[in-house]
């Protein structure tokens, strides 16, 4: 997929394996970025994130503040 070898995919999947996949990988979990477009990131929960009710909400609290610190202040986070 040409989004995949985007400059601002990439950026994604470095914040995202740097900062967020490590944290979610101590309980269990783990996230995929499904696709990003109009400064929506979609992700899937895998793993024990993917079946924990606070994943909805927690986790996907802690995603989408991490990459508006990190990436973009307008980045929406939502789960496929």
């Amino acid at each position: 997929m040409e989004q995949e070898k985007s400059p601002e995919m990439a950026q994604l999947t470095a914040i995202i394996n740097s900062e967020i996949r490590p944290a979610l990988q101590m309980h269990g979990g783990d996230v995929e970025i499904i696709d990003f477009h109009d400064n929506i990131l979609r992700i899937k929960y895998r793993g024990a994130c993917g079946c924990c009710p606070s994943a909805m909400f927690g986790t996907l609290q802690m995603i989408e503040e991490t990459l508006r610190q990190k990436f973009n202040p307008e980045i929406s986070v939502v789960p496929a």
